[in-house]
């Protein structure tokens, strides 16, 4: 899959590219994911990643990450290589359940954020633990979790899961947010807050958010741009500009036709799976 992504930062966005890659690619077990990778992410944008099942979102994500190796190319996260600055990354993988009977609560969740990588085991001096509790505190706050953070985190509800687990990432005041389909399984109501969430996080604390999405419809209203990957390569852009008929069309090698609902929702008609795009998958 041949990928070329090029676009233009919103004027307030910041000019500083926090991803940039040229010409890269990675290979797994001897299959082209994707090649010839050229994409720049501006400090303070909201960029969502599109498309279906096996293009290669996840993988995207990884690299960033420095957990894939790239092929050939070149990839800079944060103004060095994928990896290096990990820590200044908050990063929220694929959903993931609680067990209804899991006791920990929301707050040592979030606080595993700070201090996991230590086994959980408090940063030294009375001054350090009551600067880390305040923090822990504020990101509970920022997420609008205060509510039940004190509550195991298996009885709470999936929307109320997904904000704690957002807080656990933004703790330690990352400058980078990866979120892996973070309104997956969510219901309607859900997903929108917790787009909302994100969009006020992204334009109000100067943290750039890269999101990976099945529908684009809740995170919409707050997008800077949008990278759709498919079959025919990529398209990178201001959603407007991306997903339309003509461009998905291209993109697929398939007839698509984009739908624009009463209520402003997209609604993408066609082969492969379009349905699975951008409408509710919820919905029977």
């Amino acid at each position: 899959m041949t990928l070329r992504m090029e676009s233009e930062p919103r004027a307030e966005v910041g000019s500083t590219a926090t991803i940039e890659a040229h010409d890269s690619a990675v290979r797994l077990g001897g299959r082209v994911v994707w090649e010839h990778l050229d994409v720049s992410v501006a400090t303070g944008e909201f960029v969502a990643v599109l498309g279906p099942n096996g293009a290669g979102k996840s993988t995207l994500v990884n690299a960033v990450l420095g957990l894939v190796p790239l092929s050939t190319g070149t990839l800079s996260v944060l103004g060095a290589a994928p990896g290096e600055h990990n820590a200044d990354i908050g990063y929220l993988p694929q959903r993931r359940s609680f067990d209804a009977g899991l006791r920990v609560r929301g707050v040592d969740v979030v606080r595993l954020g700070l201090d996991g990588d230590k086994w959980g085991v408090p940063w030294p001096g009375r001054a350090q633990h009551r600067q880390a509790q305040r923090r822990v505190e504020e990101v509970i706050g920022l997420v609008g979790a205060d509510a039940y953070a004190d509550r195991p985190v298996g009885e709470v509800s999936g929307g109320e899961q997904q904000r704690i687990l957002i807080a656990q990432a933004l703790v330690r005041r990352p400058q980078l947010l990866l979120l892996d389909e973070p309104l997956d399984s969510l219901d309607l109501p859900n997903q929108a807050a917790v787009a909302a969430l994100v969009g006020r996080i992204c334009h109000t604390e100067g943290v750039t958010v890269v999101m990976v999405a099945h529908d684009v419809n809740p995170i919409l209203p707050y997008l800077d741009h949008v990278v759709y990957l498919g079959q025919g390569g990529a398209v990178s852009g201001a959603p407007a500009g991306v997903i339309t008929s003509e461009t998905l069309t291209r993109l697929f090698g398939t007839p698509i036709e984009v739908l624009h609902a009463s209520d402003g929702r997209l609604v993408v008609v066609g082969q492969p799976e379009p349905p699975a795009y951008h409408v509710d998958r919820h919905t029977h």
